[in-house]
């Protein structure tokens, strides 16, 4: 019994017995961080989201839209304008044609004729109880031809196969001619100038199927790319030139068009 030694067994008991616990962590943890990542990425990215077509490749999109206003002023006031007698209208027509290569994406074109007329016969511009200037029997006629390259990409609103929205980007080239006379008799004076620009837009839109071959589409312009260069010459003696370049990153309510358009 004087032999037995506590100090030695608790020794050689304790250690490989700490060894294995310290093993049997550290790969636990392996697993846990190998494991952990994969499954948190597959709860979190996992949206059950139905993938369905909603133009199939091989469609033909061709639609049309059109605007057309016009204004009659007789003793017209409005802001520091006042007087104004004359009249005007503004005339759009805009055909276009994709084809979907593949399914929701389409590219083709677009072209744009539109003619707009001013005639003032007469206004004040009031800036002042003693500031004011008068125009009399001002005249502008315009008209202006736009080609346009398109792309589009459809998608479907959930899984309805009525409803849905497209992203379109637009490369614009215009050309536009503008006639302007002021005045009357030997007083008339006049100028003629010719405009050429070059747009890029990004123009996302709303569309709702009516049938299976017809649709009404609303986009809306929100993001532009503009420049423009206008040469002119008055009176056939003097020139002028001007160039002007913009950009727009927000909603254009102004660029709102609304169209029919047919899927073929």
């Amino acid at each position: 019994m004087s032999g037995f030694n506590r100090g030695t067994m608790k020794s050689s008991i304790c250690k490989p017995i700490g060894l294995r616990f310290v093993r049997q962590v550290f790969i636990s943890l392996a697993i846990i961080l190998a494991v952990a990542p994969a499954s948190f990425a597959q709860k979190q990215f996992a949206r059950n989201l139905e993938s369905i077509s909603f133009i199939p490749k091989g469609q033909w999109i061709s639609g049309m839209s059109v605007s057309y206003s016009q204004s009659d002023l007789n003793n017209y006031q409005f802001f520091i304008l006042e007087d104004m007698s004359g009249d005007t209208y503004s005339f759009k027509l805009s055909p276009m044609l994709l084809y979907a290569f593949a399914n929701d994406l389409a590219a083709g074109g677009r072209f744009a004729y539109s003619r707009s007329l001013t005639r003032l016969n007469s206004a004040d511009f009031v800036l002042g109880s003693d500031t004011n200037y008068n125009v009399d029997n001002l005249y502008r006629i315009s008209h202006t031809f736009q080609t346009s390259a398109i792309f589009r990409n459809y998608f479907s609103l959930g899984a309805s196969t009525r409803f849905g929205m497209f992203n379109e980007v637009q490369l614009q080239y215009g050309y536009g001619q503008a006639k302007i006379c002021d005045g009357v008799g030997e007083n008339v004076t006049g100028t003629y100038e010719t405009t050429n620009s070059i747009n890029l837009g990004l123009t996302p839109g709303f569309i709702v199927f009516l049938n299976n071959y017809s649709a009404i589409e609303v986009n809306v312009g929100v993001l532009g790319l503009n420049y423009s260069h206008t040469s002119g010459i008055s009176n056939q003696i003097h020139t002028s030139s001007r160039s002007s370049s913009s950009a727009n990153f927000k909603i254009n309510l102004f660029s709102i068009t609304f169209g029919v358009a047919f899927y073929i």
